[in-house]
């Protein structure tokens, strides 16, 4: 196996996660699961919070990339079980996004900072309802 190339995007991060969990990988890589990373979520969440209270920049960056490895080492196991993809993270939180700021995208005007706070929780309440609906007819 050799050392990817092309190490500075997600794309370079899921083909270093696709060789460590594949046939001749890591075998500590290739047995994590979902329940078993998780703890290692809450730890690089955690340095990246402390990383961002410390103000310093260098170690903002590290946590961040360590904290990438984390989700897309869960994405990678997910996608390995038919579950979603990738792609299907990133339509969904971009649709959610772009619901969530109709006055960034679809020209609803807000008179103050209170009316916009309130819009945003009416549509999150509304995803729930959403949400709630899908899973009892699925």
């Amino acid at each position: 196996m050799s050392v990817p190339t092309q190490t500075n995007d997600f794309r370079a991060l899921q083909n270093i996660i696709e060789t460590l969990r594949g046939e001749k990988g890591c075998p500590w890589d290739r047995k994590q699961t979902s329940e078993s990373i998780s703890k290692y979520l809450k730890e690089e969440t955690g340095e990246l919070l402390e990383a961002i209270d410390s103000k310093k920049t260098d170690s903002i960056q590290e946590e961040l990339g360590d904290l990438f490895f984390i989700l897309s080492m869960l994405l990678a196991i997910h996608q390995e079980k038919g579950a979603f993809t990738p792609e299907d993270v990133f339509e969904q939180i971009c649709q959610k996004m772009i619901g969530r700021h109709p006055h960034v995208f679809a020209g609803e005007k807000f008179s103050s900072e209170e009316e916009l706070k309130k819009r945003w929780k009416s549509i999150k309440a509304s995803e729930k309802i959403s949400q709630n609906m899908t899973l009892k007819t699925d």
